[in-house]
Order: C-alpha cells, then sequence, then structure tokens
C-alpha cells in the first residue's frame, strides 16, 4: 500500500513538471505576409529573444485603440517577454512591397483557434518615421478594415484582403488586431510595408 502511495505521488510530481515545462501553443499570428514575429520565428532576423520560438503568443488585453497595449509596446500586444518586436530596429525590419491604392491579403495562421469576436487592420499615416516606436499618435485610429469573426472559430490559415489607401509612399506599419471573443484579450501582430 505504502509503494502504491509514494508511485501515486511520483507520477503526480512528475505530471506537474512536464505541465509548467510545456508551453502554451497559442494562438495565432500574421504569417504572410511576414510580419515582425514570422521573420523572428524564420530566423530573418535575429536578437527577437523568446518570440523566435512562440510567434502565435503576441497577445495583450483588448480594447485597442482607445483600451489595450499602451503606446510603444502594440507590436508586442504590451507583453515584456516580446518587447524586441517594439523596437523599430532604426527602420531596418524587413519590408514587403505593396501597392498604395490596390488590396493586399493578409494571413493569419492559428495554432489555438479562439472563438473570434473581429479582426482590424490598422495603417500609420502619412510622414511615419519608421524609426519611431509603434503609437497611437502615428497610427489612423480608423481601421482599414474590419472583419466580424461572429463568435465562430477560425480555421487554421484565414486571409483577409486588405485595402490599402492611395497616395503612401515610403516604410509603413500594419497593426493587425485578432480580438477573441472568449477572453479578455487580443493578438497583435505587426507588418512592415514599402509603398
Amino acid at each position: 500500500m505504502r509503494k502504491r502511495h509514494l508511485f501515486a505521488a511520483l507520477v503526480g510530481a512528475l505530471a506537474v513538471q512536464v505541465a509548467t515545462a510545456i508551453p502554451a501553443f497559442s494562438h495565432g499570428y500574421i504569417s504572410g505576409p511576414p510580419s515582425r514575429a514570422a521573420y523572428c520565428a524564420a530566423g530573418t532576423v535575429t536578437g527577437c529573444g523568446d518570440i523566435q520560438w512562440e510567434p502565435q503568443s503576441v497577445e495583450g488585453p483588448k480594447g485597442f485603440p482607445s483600451g489595450g497595449p499602451a503606446d510603444g509596446k502594440l507590436c508586442a500586444g504590451g507583453n515584456s517577454r516580446f518587447a524586441q518586436l517594439d523596437n523599430p530596429r532604426n527602420g531596418a525590419w524587413p519590408t514587403t512591397k505593396v501597392a498604395a491604392g490596390q488590396k493586399q491579403n493578409f494571413t493569419w495562421k492559428f495554432t489555438a483557434r479562439h472563438a473570434t469576436a473581429q479582426y482590424r487592420y490598422f495603417l500609420t499615416k502619412p510622414g511615419y518615421s519608421a524609426s519611431s516606436v509603434l503609437s497611437r499618435s502615428n497610427l489612423n485610429l480608423t481601421p482599414l478594415l474590419t472583419v466580424p469573426g461572429n463568435n465562430a472559430q477560425p480555421p487554421s490559415t484565414l486571409t483577409h484582403s486588405v485595402p490599402l489607401p492611395a497616395g503612401l509612399t515610403g516604410h509603413h506599419v500594419l497593426l493587425a488586431v485578432w480580438d477573441v471573443a472568449d477572453t479578455t484579450n487580443a493578438f497583435y501582430s505587426c507588418v512592415d510595408l514599402q509603398f
């Protein structure tokens, strides 16, 4: 009898260690065109810290733009573990070439498919300096596109065709926000674009 109790205690302790050693495989990020998190995960950009292993985990409080992460912490969703995403790297993040006034597809990759409230896409204003941290003051706070989620779970990948404004030139940052329906959080993804 004593051996069974000792064995059960040992198995229980081992289960706790295994459960806490395995990271949560959550939740979603923009994979194409590559977001900052995707570039870090692919090794295209180095010095990214933990985000290289968890590009899907840029989770922060919902409510942007009136609430949510603080200015200067938007690309990391306010999560200090991923602060490297907020570093503008003096404007040296890799960019994807896009055409002003055209639609551009943005693809989310999901590793945990939460019920969804909505997806929203915000873009920096004309005159934005890519060497600046992202803040509400340099973003157009009217979304380029809002896609209702209808409280449904997304598929493993999902693409939205986002209309880009005419007349832009240079390096801009798109902030994509996936508002989860069944938690108080959202997922944030920054994509560097060259118009």
